[in-house]
């Protein structure tokens, strides 16, 4: 018997409802993800990514169905930790205490979560940070313990929307680089949303490009490049810029379709 899909999205659509008229976001999406794949999907602004990743998240309700080790999700679920564009940290709480904001519900020992709470402040190499407030960290620091925090409940599946975006370029390619080491050593079976080609192209194994609205999926690449070796290298190889060219060229194919 095959191994079952980790993420498995069938015959997903979802239309939103209007004043005037109603808006079809998604038209009859389907997906497998394997256990530990890092897929990306890119496509034009507007094509429903964010809104494929809020219906696996179980955020919104659509037609069609995600399924999850085989079983159907009825919504959220600690199985998949979420981050978002926006850090969405709690203002009032530490480094240390927003990581263990989730690990308190969870029922864990205090050693245990105390524990945990370290080793990924260690991670996201925060150390010495741990007292500090938000208001007190610069950008990518935000988004280093928002990843934290969402890595501290162990989901199997992480769910990126944009984690990135608004993040100026240097620091941007810190935290790709970070991402990039965090998932090489869990594994861990990611979806991101990402309108970076360059990016999608550096961190995945496989790329879905979106039409444009109603989004569907009309192309898909797999990425098998050798991420053992420096940035740098990596991203002036000819094997890196030619699948980084043929994904641009595809998604910018439906980017012009959408101006039509």
């Amino acid at each position: 018997m095959p191994d079952l899909p980790k993420v498995d999205i069938k015959g997903v659509s979802k239309t939103y409802p209007g004043d005037r008229q109603a808006v079809q976001a998604l038209q009859t999406v389907n997906l497998s993800i394997k256990t530990g794949e890092f897929v990306s999907i890119v496509g034009p602004s507007g094509c429903g990514k964010s809104t494929l990743l809020y219906v696996v998240g179980g955020f919104l309700p659509a037609a069609g169905e995600v399924l999850v080790d085989g079983k159907a999700i009825a919504g959220p679920g600690i199985d998949r930790g979420v981050v978002f564009q926006e850090y969405a940290l709690f203002p009032w709480l530490t480094v240390r205490n927003n990581i263990l904001y989730g690990l308190e519900r969870g029922g864990l020992p205090a050693d245990e979560r105390a524990r945990i709470t370290d080793r990924l402040i260690g991670v996201i190499g925060l150390n010495g940070f741990e007292d500090r407030y938000p208001r007190e960290l610069s950008g990518g620091m935000k988004q280093r313990v928002a990843i934290a925090r969402t890595l501290a409940c162990d989901p199997s599946i992480l769910l990126l929307d944009e984690p990135f975006g608004a993040l100026d370029a240097q620091t941007r390619e810190v935290m790709q680089d970070e991402l990039l080491r965090i998932w090489l050593e869990t594994r861990k079976t990611v979806l991101m949303i990402t309108h970076d080609v360059s990016e999608a192209v550096y961190l995945s194994n496989r790329i879905c490009v979106m039409s444009a609205r109603p989004g569907k999926i009309v192309e898909e690449f797999t990425i098998d490049l050798d991420r053992t070796i420096p940035r740098e290298q990596l991203f002036t190889s000819d094997a890196f810029n030619k699948v980084r060219n043929e994904v641009w060229i595809s998604v910018r194919k439906q980017a012009l379709a959408a101006q039509l």
